[in-house]
């Protein structure tokens, strides 16, 4: 093993057998290992019968971390990284010591492995050759919905992770926006014992999980846009009519449209005011 190397370190979902040979190897040769959750961490290298000091990286610590790992990294130290479960950095602590790594002239090894949203993604029945992973929705309503807004007249499949407290205002607020039809998937607990893949449209599972909170970890899959959505005035126009006519705000129609045409939002609002008006 070379001396000066960050090796980021995929690891299992759920189930442990899904540590990779090669990632056992190098967790048990690093000088230095951070992780995410040391008590996970402790429980995984015991699994493989490794005892190794780690040190905690998460998001209050992780710019001291940096700096650390780059003081290590310049003495010719190699330093390991690990997230709670699957890739370090996506949607988890990392990019800093990346970035950090990066500064000091370092070599930065990546040991592939489990990603919560590709396991989603090949599993949910929803098209695999162009896809969007889009990380945690914002908190607030409002946020969110415009979140959804920007992203919803791409025609890839769309892909987060969200809090199971969250997911029955999330999936409201993607119906909200990209409309009840389209095909979704509630992907969760990946890899565990209770694994579970819900399929059906976002309008179904919105009322499902109204009704139920999803227990663990949850990826969402939505559906692209249609290569058939509005993209003329006379047909946005008719649509925007449509949609007061149902009772939506001029806010929430041009939100609507917007994601349903791929056109952008104050084109599609001044449109929406001039239907309102008459």
């Amino acid at each position: 093993m070379s001396a000066g190397v960050l090796y980021i370190i995929a690891t299992p979902l759920g189930n442990p057998a899904d540590l990779s040979p090669r990632a056992v190897e190098t967790l048990r040769a690093v000088d230095v290992l951070l992780a995410e959750d040391t008590r996970t961490a402790r429980k995984l290298l015991a699994a493989h019968g490794l005892d190794r000091t780690t040190h905690s990286c998460f998001d209050a610590n992780e710019a001291a971390r940096a700096e650390e790992t780059g003081r290590w990294l310049t003495e010719g130290k190699c330093v390991g990284l690990l997230s709670e479960a699957g890739t370090p950095a996506v949607s988890d602590p990392g990019f800093r010591i990346v970035r950090a790594a990066i500064a000091t002239g370092a070599r930065v090894v990546p040991i592939p492995g489990p990603a919560a949203f590709l396991a989603a993604l090949v599993a949910s029945g929803l098209p695999t050759d162009r896809f969007m992973f889009a990380g945690f929705p914002p908190r607030k309503p409002s946020a969110r919905r415009a979140f959804f807004a920007e992203l919803g007249g791409l025609s890839a499949t769309l892909l987060f992770y969200e809090s199971p407290h969250r997911v029955a205002d999330t999936l409201t607020d993607l119906v909200a926006v990209l409309g009840g039809d389209r095909p979704a998937c509630v992907a969760r607990e990946l890899t565990k014992t209770h694994e579970e893949f819900v399929r059906g449209t976002l309008a179904e599972l919105a009322g499902r999980y109204a009704e139920e909170r999803p227990l663990g970890e949850v990826t969402l899959v939505v559906g692209g846009a249609s290569e058939a959505a509005l993209v003329d005035d006379d047909a946005l126009k008719e649509r925007a009519t449509a949609l007061l006519e149902e009772g939506l705000s001029a806010r929430d129609a041009t939100d609507r449209l917007s994601s349903e045409s791929g056109r952008p939002r104050r084109e599609v609002y001044a449109l929406v005011v001039g239907v309102a008006r008459g």
